[in-house]
This record gives C-alpha cells, structure tokens and sequence, in this order.
C-alpha cells in the first residue's frame, strides 16, 4: 500500500453500532478525496463488539487500522497510540460518534497540504445538547488564553511536526490549538457540520463541567509561569514581604506615638517577610528546573 498523505485517528469506546456507518463513510471519501489517507481506529477499553466489528472491517478495507487498548484510558492516551502509529503527514482527530461528517475532512485538511496553515480546527455549526456547555468554556478559553478560535474542542487536522513537541497529560487533547499556538504555528478555523448522535451513549457527565474548567486554570497556569516561574514565586514573595514592611512599620508608629503595643501586628510582620522569603527561595527552586527543563529539550532537538 502507498504511504498515505493523511492519518485519520479515531478515538472509539463502545461504538459498536457506528462503526460500519463510519467505516463505510470513509470507504465513500476513499473514492473521491484527492488525497491517500489512513484510518487508526483505537478501541479505548470497549466493553462491547467495537473491536470485533472493527477489526472485521479491517480486513475488507485496506485503509483501516484496529489498535486496542486493554482499558479505558482516555481519548488523549487514544490520539498519542495513533500519533505513535500513523504513517502520514497530516494527523486529523475524528469521534467515532458519527456527529461530525466525514465529507467535511478534506476542508479540514486542504489549508494544511496547501501550505497556508499547520494546524485547522473546525468550529461546530448545528443544534447540539453541550451548545451552552461549549459556548462558556470556548469564552473563558478565549479569555485565558487570548487565542483568536472560536470552538477549541471540536475536530482537528494538523500537521505531525506540531505534535512531536508538545507533551499531552490526560484530556489535554482539548488544548492542542492553544499549545500549538503557544508554539507558534499557523492555525486556521473551518465551519463543521455537527449533528445529533444517532447510536450509543455520550460519554459526556456532569463533573466534567467542573473538571474542564480545573484543567482551564492549570493549563493557563502553566502557559504562563512554566517557563519563568519566578514571576510568579517572585511577585507573590515580593508582595508578602512589601505588606510585612508595612506591617512593621504601622507596628513601630503605634508604639512609639501612642505607646501601644500589638503583639499579633508583630507575629504578622514576622509571617508575611518569612513567608515572603519563602516564596522567593522557592521562585530560585523552581527557575532551576525549568533551566534544566530548557537544556533537555534543546538537547532533543539538536539530536534531530
């Protein structure tokens, strides 16, 4: 078989009903794209037929792949198995719930084979459950990260090079259109069609409102001061020990133009300078690793 342009990675997880639709659907595109692309479907710790039913497929239709997961890891772990095994140039990131169409893939792909883009994210057009879910994370997204897209989670093609840098903790999947712009590479949107699921079950629960927007937080945290946590560390120390010195300083007017004096002004004083000198040390601590971070990753690089 040809060396395919494109890698269509399919992350699946008790998917057994869509999995014909959707392994027909791109024997149609195979038809008529102008592009030679594979598909790794990854059966992430499905209970039920998925495997099966797709690795029976498999054997039908030459451009798909089957890679199983022995338990249900996550759809990060999921798109890093197909990272790992893909053979093409261009990586899309397509659910197995069918809610996305699989016509709509050569738009995804076409700005990055024409070299106008590195990476494209499709921003979902249609009635859906989450709309108002998506709507408020994709706004404090845009807040937090000061990034110009209009849905972060949605499906994405991208170039290999923009994720051979970039390390995934789970569920950061989410955030790959702003690592790659932290990164720098160029990054378009498309209107995707999205439509109602039509088999199976979502995967979608509530507590994953509160965790979306932890993982917000952290991912912004460590955009921001991972590099250079001084700035952090140093500004927090710097402020405490500013309020100890005021501190003090009120302390010493009180006792010596009214002659009070304020025992727990002067336990204050002490917590905020030695919490502040802490802070500072812990700023030198942390600058460290992120040098030796630095010359690791220079390091990989230069072995390239």
């Amino acid at each position: 078989m040809k060396r395919p342009k494109v890698s269509v990675i399919v992350p699946a997880c008790n998917e057994e009903e869509n999995i014909p639709l959707l392994v027909r659907g791109f024997a149609e595109l195979s038809e008529k794209a102008n592009f030679g692309f594979e598909v790794l479907l990854i059966d992430d710790g499905s209970t039920d037929g998925t495997y099966t039913a797709a690795n029976g497929l498999a054997r039908k239709h030459p451009f798909l792949r089957v890679f199983k997961h022995r338990a249900n890891f996550g759809v990060t772990r999921a798109l890093q198995t197909g990272f790992e095994e893909a053979k093409g140039e261009v990586f899309v990131f397509f659910p197995a719930d069918l809610q996305f169409l699989i016509t709509d893939i050569p738009k995804l792909v076409e700005p990055i084979l024409e070299g106008r883009a590195e990476l494209v994210t499709g921003h979902k057009i249609g009635h859906y459950k989450k709309r108002f879910v998506s709507g408020v994370y994709n706004t404090l997204s845009r807040l937090l990260f000061r990034i110009n897209v209009r849905d972060l989670n949605s499906v994405k093609a991208f170039r290999r090079e923009v994720v051979e840098d970039i390390y995934l903790r789970k569920d950061w999947h989410r955030y790959l259109v702003v690592l790659a712009a932290k990164d720098g590479w160029r990054i378009e949107e498309v209107d995707v069609t999205l439509r109602p699921r039509m088999h199976g079950r979502s995967k979608f629960g509530f507590w994953r409102v509160p965790l979306g927007v932890l993982d917000l937080i952290s991912v912004s945290f460590l955009l921001r001061y991972s590099r250079k946590p001084m700035l952090l560390f140093g500004t927090l120390g710097g402020a405490s020990i500013g309020l100890g010195i005021i501190a003090g300083l009120v302390a010493i007017g009180l006792r010596i133009f009214a002659g009070l004096g304020f025992r727990p002004l002067l336990y204050l004083v002490i917590l905020l300078i030695v919490a502040g000198l802490l802070l500072v040390m812990a700023g030198f601590l942390a600058e460290q690793v992120a040098q030796l971070r630095a010359e690791i990753e220079f390091s990989k690089r230069r072995r390239r």
